[in-house]
């Protein structure tokens, strides 16, 4: 389980308040309207900002002070990141060992995940010679290869076409639900939300306001700004 309790952080004179619980094995879209705090309570998971207070565990394992490598999380952006001088398969070997030295074993895992995401037969290609859909996928098999029991994704496939899209989210649904892996997944489409989540954490006026489970995300809730995001969306 990962857990933000009684988390404050402030950006200038605003404060971001996050209490919140995110199930082991569950998909969870991250929700709300620009500048509401959704990357805000994801680089804190991350560990690429600290809070000023308040604790962030995974597992029941203090991760505040940790640096980013050492927090039990393999992440996927927007922007793929991969590095255009090495071949598929170095890059997706990146997840395992930042030199490459990589073992028999893990030599084999990296073809596994090509294999599962579908770019097996490009690993000895250059990122230049794949379409943006297949650099998407060779980042989702580096994320996928990594021993971690959480993902967290920043609206990763929302530069991609909707059918292209539908597919990497219906991908990593089934990837993450072979491995039991928590996914965390910041994302603006009400549709990719309903599409592959188990629940939803909606972040408004920099805290979390509803944490549900997926059925409970509709036009008609309880809560207002709630009801405005997802009428904006439909």
């Amino acid at each position: 389980m990962l857990t933000l309790s009684n988390v404050d952080y402030y950006y200038h004179n605003e404060l971001f308040h996050f209490d919140v619980e995110v199930k082991q094995g569950s998909i969870v879209a991250l929700m709300g309207p620009s500048g509401a705090g959704k990357s805000t309570l994801l680089a804190l998971v991350a560990g690429f900002i600290e809070p000023e207070k308040g604790s962030i565990t995974a597992d029941d394992q203090e991760l505040v002070g940790l640096e980013p490598y050492q927090r039990p999380f393999a992440m996927l952006f927007q922007e793929h990141n991969l590095f255009a001088h090495l071949t598929v398969r170095q890059n997706i070997g990146l997840g395992l060992h930042p030199g490459l030295k990589l073992t028999a074993e893990q030599s084999k895992s990296v073809e596994q995940a090509a294999q599962q995401v579908g770019v097996f037969e490009y690993l000895e290609r250059l990122p230049e010679q794949l379409s943006g859909g297949q650099r998407q996928r060779v980042a989702l098999a580096r994320c996928f290869v990594q021993p971690h029991p959480v993902w967290l994704l920043d609206e990763p496939f929302s530069a991609l076409d909707p059918i292209l899209r539908e597919e990497m989210l219906s991908l990593v649904e089934n990837l993450a639900k072979e491995r039991n892996i928590t996914v965390l997944m910041v994302t603006h489409h009400i549709s990719d939300a309903k599409a592959i989540s188990s629940d939803f954490i909606f972040v408004a006026n920099g805290r979390v306001e509803v944490a549900e489970e997926i059925e409970q995300l509709s036009s008609g809730h309880s809560n207002p700004t709630l009801r405005e995001f997802v009428r904006a969306g439909e």
